[in-house]
């Protein structure tokens, strides 16, 4: 089985700066080299910067995104698409329009007799109570429908302002550290527990495969800064970088 694992695009429907369209530029050359390349497109959460299903609109700029995946799902390749911390307020759009599956936590298969788990990583990071706090309380039922009776331009701005994903914000190495530990702990755990044998996550922003006690934690890193992936071909994990000039393996 041929397997890819994309996370932490941001795509924004908003592009602030050159870096912001380049990035964008990426990502969809990045989707149509991978026309009839893989079985399966694990997109591994925080996709775009914001998302919203309005019943009845769709936001225009995401439009080349969206029918990029549109066209690899015709040509066969199977897409599962699960929540990050930015776009989690999904209704049917995805699978009634795209034949998407979605996933609001963690996703589990088995390919060339390996287990794999995905997922974004969001709830694994360690001491972010604030953030796990207001995870819980975004993710509320009534928070969704109020947001939904907002006019799509001042909800779309108003989540702008909140999203924490500029270029120009950047961790101090010791928080970044301690953001992959979490993730990294998390991982052993399932390991350790037979759940799975690669674990595989985005979030961090740190592309990276580390070989743990008996498997594998993986994190498909971005496309703001890295513009990496994963790759899993006959049950072999790569973590590969994109350039509209060539591809590199790590």
């Amino acid at each position: 089985m041929r397997i890819c694992v994309i996370s932490d695009i941001h795509y924004k429907y908003r592009p602030q700066t050159p870096e912001d369209r380049q990035n964008q530029e990426l990502i969809l050359s990045f989707l149509k080299s991978s026309l009839g390349k893989y079985d399966l497109l694990v997109l591994n959460g925080d996709i775009f910067d914001l998302w919203y299903d309005w019943q009845r609109l769709i936001i225009k700029q995401y439009f080349p995104l969206l029918f990029a995946l549109k066209r690899l799902q015709e040509e066969g390749c199977q897409i599962v698409y699960l929540s990050g911390n930015h776009d989690f307020w999904f209704g049917d759009f995805f699978q009634r329009y795209l034949g998407v599956k979605l996933y609001p936590d963690h996703h589990i298969i088995e390919a060339d007799g390996k287990k794999l788990y995905f997922c974004h990583g969001d709830l694994h990071t360690v001491n972010d109570l604030r953030y796990q706090f207001f995870r819980k309380l975004v993710r509320l039922p009534f928070i969704k429908h109020i947001f939904g009776l907002l006019h799509p331009e001042f909800a779309l701005s108003l989540g702008c302002k909140l999203s924490r994903s500029s270029r120009k914000r950047t961790d101090p190495a010791a928080l970044r550290a301690r953001k992959s530990a979490g993730l990294i702990k998390f991982a052993d755990n399932i390991i350790k527990q037979e759940i799975a044998d690669y674990v595989i996550m985005g979030h961090s922003h740190q592309p990276l495969v580390k070989e743990l006690s008996s498997g594998i934690y993986a994190n498909s890193g971005d496309w703001i800064s890295s513009h990496s992936y994963l790759e899993i071909v006959g049950g072999e994990l790569a973590l590969r970088f994109f350039s509209l000039n060539k591809e590199n393996q790590s």
